[in-house]
């Protein structure tokens, strides 16, 4: 009696996003490797900029990651969706992050 194999990560992840084919999986894949590269170069000059030290964690740093590096990595994953031919796998997901953190702030205004 042959052993069922489980299907391999790739296939998993297709499954789970909902997506056509295993190239798709793995040009999404390869846009979160691109944005978070990107996010890599880009977020230190930020803090440069700002005159924050970027060696140690602290209050003041978290707060600027959220409110300005975050905002860009989601503009970043649209914009290179849309390079690598993902923009609407990409569009939905934002919309659903935006929802999200849309339900947060307004729980937290109801309280």
């Amino acid at each position: 009696m042959p052993k069922e194999s489980k299907p391999g990560f790739l296939e998993r992840l297709k499954v789970k996003w909902k997506l056509k084919s295993l190239w798709q999986v793995v040009l999404v894949l390869l846009v979160f490797s691109c944005t978070g590269f990107t996010i890599l170069f880009v977020k230190k000059p930020i803090f440069d900029f700002l005159g924050v030290d970027t060696t140690g964690g602290g209050f003041i740093k978290t707060v600027i990651y959220l409110l300005l590096v975050l905002p860009l990595y989601q503009i970043f994953l649209l914009v290179y969706g849309f390079l690598f031919g993902q923009f609407s796998f990409f569009w939905e997901k934002e919309k659903q992050f935006i929802r999200r953190m849309g339900r947060l702030f307004s729980q937290k205004a109801k309280k």
